[in-house]
């Protein structure tokens, strides 16, 4: 099996029942936990309209669309050891890469709030996205620094 997975090897979801979209359907089965599908997928549905509501929007797509435009990192660091120094060697992010790093960080963000339901966590952790603020773009924030910070070590990439 090869390490980096080909065309032929990724799997595409389904699109999901409500928006017929392949991006709401990766949210909601990153939501999910224990395998509770339809639990996830209430909680997503209701977090969708949520923050759609909060921005007086009446497109929730498109808020989620534009949410996770603005976590989705162009940038990330690898370590990788030359000559004995293990040196942060920054990478640009391939496509599929950018949004499962968008998924991750914001389902992250969402259960690490506390006191509230989960749909509505993630309602506010997809508004503040959108807003280009909260947890979720803080990390990409802070994963560009640290590739902005070691930009003298990009050299070390080729070869």
């Amino acid at each position: 099996m090869p390490r980096k997975k080909t065309v032929s090897l990724q799997r595409i979801p389904n699109p999901d029942r409500k928006y017929q979209s392949v991006m709401v359907q990766r949210l909601i089965n990153k939501s999910m936990l224990n395998g509770k599908k339809l639990v996830a997928e209430r909680a997503v549905y209701d977090a969708l309209e949520a923050a759609a509501k909060k921005l007086d929007s009446e497109n929730p797509l498109e808020v989620f669309e534009k949410a996770l435009k603005n976590v989705s990192p162009n940038f990330e660091v690898k370590s990788r050891r030359v000559g004995g120094a293990n040196y942060q060697i920054p990478f640009p992010v391939a496509g599929h890469r950018q949004l499962h790093y968008a998924f991750s960080w914001l389902v992250q963000s969402a259960r690490a709030r506390k006191g509230i339901p989960y749909s509505q966590r993630l309602a506010l952790e997809i508004v503040d996205a959108y807003n280009e603020t909260g947890a979720a773009f803080k990390k990409k924030e802070d994963t560009h620094k640290m590739a902005e910070a070691n930009r003298a070590f990009a050299h070390f990439a080729r070869g």
